[in-house]
C-alpha cells in the first residue's frame, strides 16, 4: 500500500514510517521541519520506496497531490511539547485546528482514510483514572495558555468525527499517552530524554513540581504496532482509542530509575512549575489510559518494560554522543 505520513520526519512519524517501508509498503513524508528532523529520516532514503516532500500542509495543492497518490493518511503534523505550547499558543492552535481541517479537507474528496493523532492532554483535569474514551473532558481556564493544545486537539477531534458523521469521511482518532523512544527530543520539554541525556552528562536531572505527578510511557514500537493495527481494522473507522501503555510511575521514580538504569551519579533536583514554565502553571497529578479499547479492536497491547525503554532511550543518546565525539578523535590523532 501507499501512505502518507504528515510530520513524517517527526519522532512518532519517522519510526511509523520505518515500519511501513520494512514491511514493503511505500511511503510519502511531508513535513517543514518546524519540530521534525531530517536526521530522524535520513537512514530510511536508501528505500526507493520512500519519497520526502519538505513543505507545510498549507501547501494545499501539494498537500491534494499527495493524498490523491496514497491510499492511507496519518495525520501526525502539530506542535508539540509542553514548553513549545506554553511559549507559542498561537502557533500551537493554528498549526493543529488548520492543518486537520486541510488534510480532511482534501481527504474528503476521494474518501481516503484519515488516521488523526490527539492526545491524552485532551482529558485534562479529569480525576477518574484509568480515562475511558467516553470520559468528560475537564480543562482549565482559557488563560491558561496550558490549556490552548488540549483544546485545539479536542477541535481535532471534534472535525474528523464531523467529517465522519456529516459527509461519510472515514477517520480515526486516536489519543497517545507519553511515547517514548530513540529520536525523541528534550528541546520542547519532554521528560523522558531530558532525564536521560542529564543522566549521562552527569547533570542534575531536574524534576518539575513535587514529582509525585505520575505517567504512563509508552515504546514507540509499541505505539506504532498499536496504529499500524488499528488502520487496518473497519471496527476502528468513526471511533476514538487511546494508545498508550498503563504501567504508572511517577515522575519522582521515573527520575530515580533512569539514574540507577545509566549508572549515573548526577543528583536529582526539583523546580517548581512557576519557574519551569509559566506563573500559575496547572498540570494533571495522573494520566492512565483505559486500553480495553484498544485490545478489543486490534487484540494488541503495549508490553514494553519501562527499564527496557529506558535503557533503549541511553543506547541511543550514547550513540548519538559517539557519533559526536569520533570526529574530533580523528582530528587530535592527525595533530
Amino acid at each position: 500500500m501507499r501512505f502518507l505520513i504528515t510530520g513524517g520526519a517527526g519522532f512518532i512519524g519517522s519510526h511509523l514510517a520505518e515500519s511501513l517501508l520494512k514491511r514493503g509498503d511505500e511511503v510519502l513524508l511531508m513535513d517543514d521541519l518546524s519540530t521534525g528532523s531530517m536526521e530522524n529520516i535520513r537512514h530510511l532514503k536508501s528505500f526507493d520506496r520512500m519519497h520526502y516532500f519538505l513543505d507545510s500542509i498549507e501547501n494545499r495543492q501539494l498537500l491534494a497531490e499527495l493524498v490523491d497518490e496514497a491510499d492511507v493518511i496519518f495525520h501526525l503534523a502539530a506542535a508539540v511539547g509542553v514548553r513549545l505550547i506554553v511559549e507559542s499558543p498561537v502557533r500551537t492552535i493554528e498549526t493543529n485546528v488548520n492543518g486537520t481541517q486541510l488534510v480532511l479537507d482534501a481527504a474528503c474528496k476521494k474518501r481516503k482514510l484519515v488516521f488523526t493523532a490527539s492526545t491524552s492532554e485532551v482529558y485534562g483535569k479529569n480525576t477518574n483514572v484509568p480515562f475511558r474514551e467516553d470520559a468528560d473532558l475537564v480543562l482549565g481556564p482559557t488563560t491558561k495558555s496550558r490549556w490552548s493544545y488540549a483544546a485545539s486537539k479536542a477541535l481535532d477531534e471534534f472535525l474528523a468525527l464531523s467529517y465522519w458523521k456529516e459527509k461519510k469521511q472515514p477517520v480515526i482518532v486516536a489519543r497517545l499517552f507519553n511515547t517514548v523512544g530513540p529520536r525523541q527530543t528534550g528541546r520542547y520539554g519532554m521528560v523522558m530524554p531530558n532525564f536521560v541525556g542529564q543522566a549521562l552528562e552527569g547533570a542534575p536531572i531536574t524534576v518539575y513540581g513535587t514529582g509525585q505527578q505520575s505517567r504512563c510511557f509508552c515504546d514507540v514500537r509499541d505505539a506504532v504496532e498499536a496504529i499500524s493495527r488499528l488502520v487496518a481494522t473497519d471496527r476502528a473507522v468513526g471511533q476514538v482509542v487511546n494508545i498508550g501503555s498503563d504501567h504508572e510511575i511517577t515522575i519522582e521514580e521515573l527520575a530515580r530509575l533512569v539514574k540507577e538504569r545509566t549508572g549515573s551519579s548526577s543528583p536529582i533536583t526539583y523546580i517548581p512549575y512557576d519557574q519551569a514554565y509559566e506563573p500559575g502553571f496547572e498540570d494533571m497529578q495522573r494520566r492512565v489510559p483505559s486500553l480495553e479499547k484498544l485490545e478489543d479492536l486490534t487484540g494488541f497491547r503495549p508490553n514494553t518494560s519501562l527499564p527496557e525503554i529506558v535503557d533503549r532511550v541511553a543506547a541511543y543518546f550514547g550513540k548519538k554522543r559517539e557519533m559526536v565525539s569520533a570526529p574530533r578523535q580523528v582530528a587530535s590523532a592527525g595533530d
